[in-house]
């Protein structure tokens, strides 16, 4: 049975302290000769990885600072606009606005660019269920393109088949920090007079052709849970060009105040509470840099993985859009039976584990999970939807081949490993061969998942 990603996150990045250093062992023959882990054998890797997060004993005095202020919320001004000044300006865009976590900053764009009770949005469908959740918040229908499995991301050609009278916004995902291809996306969305919010949760820096993703749509989210690569506990962002969807976006995320230039219906306008604290911003504030340090390395790690694992039969890596860099949140690849004489991919992942190199396969076809199941036997979405219409969404999921088989052949380290020193990267890539090398050996065993 395949992990979770939560529950990878989790146990990967709490597995230990930091790596063991030493020579790597070189990738040859005897290396590649060498009985498997899972089978008996020494696993490549013993040391541990990264522990995450991390936290340095020089932010305490910041965090002192505000408890002693007993200026503690948003309203405070401080470390939170201090924040939202800097990572406008980190990602090029004209605003940022901070909320309490990356789902209400989904649920605070969607609603900013209109989305409505009984409306659709497309969405890419490999994604963690926030992004379905943001839509159905609105009581809106998440209506599900398929995903290109070289890339991981939502394919723009199925896209257009997707759009119906209800469609009011396009919802493309920047998966593990890869950038989506957003020229065709938005072309769509401007051909159709359709809004685009990016989610952007998981790509903190991620480029596509020169700009950071979350500038590419009318507006973009952006998440700093804990497992991210600048986490506060909880903690999202969204950020805009247009001064105006911002000061919307404000005001919604506090009770509906008037805000800037948005003056709304009187002093109040229909809104939430998806602030951020004062003590958040301050661990968010002082991890900027750190976050622009490690996104060069994590760069650096991935970008010879990538070349190292492409030379092992069944192993490939994902593509990105030309003259743009991913950021990797998870480090993916896609895993082919054929090249390991049929050994299943979850066999192949609990391997991989016995060899001290930890890995998912993150998500599945969670559409068929029992949500939209959920969703469509409801009361509230039988009065907004025909029951045609909610009949053809869910057979609509039997289309999505591309998913499929995305689903079926992603196998992900988590991010902790990229910030591993070189010798501890060679390890993965030993094991990675060694598991190919021995591949007939393994399935010979008939090990079980």
């Amino acid at each position: 049975m395949s992990t979770s990603r939560r529950q990878f996150l989790t146990r990967s990045t709490l597995a230990g302290a930091a790596v063991a250093t030493g020579a790597a062992p070189a990738l040859g023959a005897t290396s590649a000769a060498a009985k498997p882990a899972i089978l008996g054998g020494k696993p490549v890797h013993t040391g541990g990885w990264q522990a995450w997060p991390t936290w340095k004993a020089e932010w305490e005095g910041e965090m002192l600072k505000v408890c002693r202020s007993g200026k503690w919320n948003q309203a405070a001004g401080g470390a939170v606009a201090d924040f939202q000044r800097r990572w406008a300006e980190l990602m090029g865009a004209s605003r940022c606005l901070a909320t309490s976590s990356g789902t209400t900053a989904l649920i605070t764009a969607l609603h900013v660019v209109g989305v409505d009770a009984g409306d659709e949005v497309i969405v890419s469908p490999y994604t963690f269920i926030a992004s379905y959740n943001a839509i159905l918040a609105h009581k809106a229908l998440p209506v599900l393109a398929d995903t290109d499995p070289t890339t991981l991301n939502i394919d723009p050609a199925s896209i257009a088949s997707r759009i119906t009278d209800r469609t009011r916004a396009l919802l493309p995902v920047h998966i593990f920090g890869l950038p989506c291809d957003m020229d065709p996306v938005n072309a769509v969305a401007r051909t159709r007079g359709l809004r685009v919010v990016e989610d952007a949760c998981q790509a903190w820096l991620a480029e596509y052709k020169g700009r950071k993703c979350g500038t590419l749509g009318e507006l973009g989210c952006f998440s700093f849970q804990q497992s991210k690569h600048i986490p506060a506990g909880e903690g999202g962002a969204i950020t805009g060009m247009d001064g105006d969807l911002v000061d919307r976006c404000d005001s919604y995320h506090n009770c509906g105040r008037s805000v800037g230039n948005f003056k709304g219906s009187g002093f109040f306008t229909r809104g939430s509470n998806f602030r951020l604290t004062q003590f958040q911003g301050v661990v968010l504030l002082q991890q900027v840099d750190k976050l622009v340090a490690e996104t060069a390395r994590r760069r650096e790690a991935a970008a010879y993985l990538n070349e190292r694992l492409a030379r092992i039969p069944g192993i490939t890596p994902v593509r990105v859009p030309e003259n743009s860099r991913g950021v990797y949140h998870l480090y993916p690849v896609r895993y082919e039976a054929t090249g390991f004489n049929g050994l299943s991919r979850d066999v192949f992942l609990k391997a991989l584990n016995a060899e001290g190199i930890p890995a998912s396969s993150v998500y599945k076809e969670q559409y068929f999970d029992g949500i939209f199941d959920e969703v469509i036997a409801s009361r509230g979405f039988q009065r907004l939807f025909p029951a045609e219409r909610l009949k053809a969404f869910r057979a609509s999921f039997a289309e999505l081949k591309g998913n499929r088989a995305t689903c079926a052949q992603v196998v992900a380290l988590p991010q902790t490993v990229l910030l591993a020193d070189r010798p501890a990267l060679d390890r993965v890539v030993e094991a990675f061969a060694r598991l190919q090398a021995q591949s007939a050996a393994l399935v010979a065993a008939k090990l079980k998942a």
